[in-house]
């Protein structure tokens, strides 16, 4: 007898689960005058840094979880902070980011592994010149008192060799010396995202 009401029980449990709803992803669009994008480019010499401007973007939650996620990089405003016009030309150009051909890059979140607090670990796609690499870093998730939340990444390392900028890579050009740029830039993101 206690065998069978176990069991009843236990078919009761797995039909009404059936019925319960999946937690349903509420979407909050990124608000792309309220978050900025930021980047770190070192050569042997020395270093430059910048800005770009974001697109668009949403970010995907479960109650108050990321749970995914996208957004669009405006590679076409890429600025640099000393306002060379140079470097800008030259960054916008074929031997970096070839914005004729390539006005957007994108990132699309395949993963969210939680961690103490605010903080998470982000896994995605970045596309850049149309090619598609697997980056990982940690962001920081809060929520606002006026129902916005703000993600951010103060630290995403990105290999450019692997997006085909070879560039004065030392990697891929042994003996470029003291002109060499290192392969790796960082960038720092700041998504402000409201229902």
């Amino acid at each position: 007898m206690k065998l069978k009401l176990t069991s009843a029980a236990l078919l009761f449990l797995v039909v009404s689960s059936a019925f319960i709803a999946p937690f349903k992803a509420v979407i909050y669009k990124v608000d792309a005058e309220k978050s900025s994008l930021t980047w770190v480019g070192k050569k042997l010499t020395g270093s430059h840094n910048g800005s770009i401007a974001l697109q668009s973007g949403n970010l995907l939650f479960e109650g108050k979880k990321l749970s995914g996620g996208n957004f669009v990089i405006n590679m076409t405003t890429i600025k640099d902070a000393d306002k060379s016009d140079k470097l800008e030309g030259h960054l916008k150009a074929d031997d970096f980011f070839g914005v004729d051909k390539f006005a957007t890059s994108t990132f699309t979140v395949r993963k969210v592994n939680p961690g103490k607090g605010n903080n998470v670990t982000v896994t995605g796609d970045l596309t850049i010149k149309g090619i598609t690499s697997s980056v990982s870093f940690p962001a920081s998730v809060v929520w606002n008192s006026d129902g916005s939340v703000t993600a951010t990444a103060d630290k995403i390392i990105v290999d450019r060799t692997k997006y085909g900028i070879k560039f004065r890579s030392k990697g891929m050009f042994p003996d470029v010396g003291d002109k060499m740029i290192y392969d790796e830039f960082e960038l720092a993101i700041k998504l402000v995202a409201k229902k």
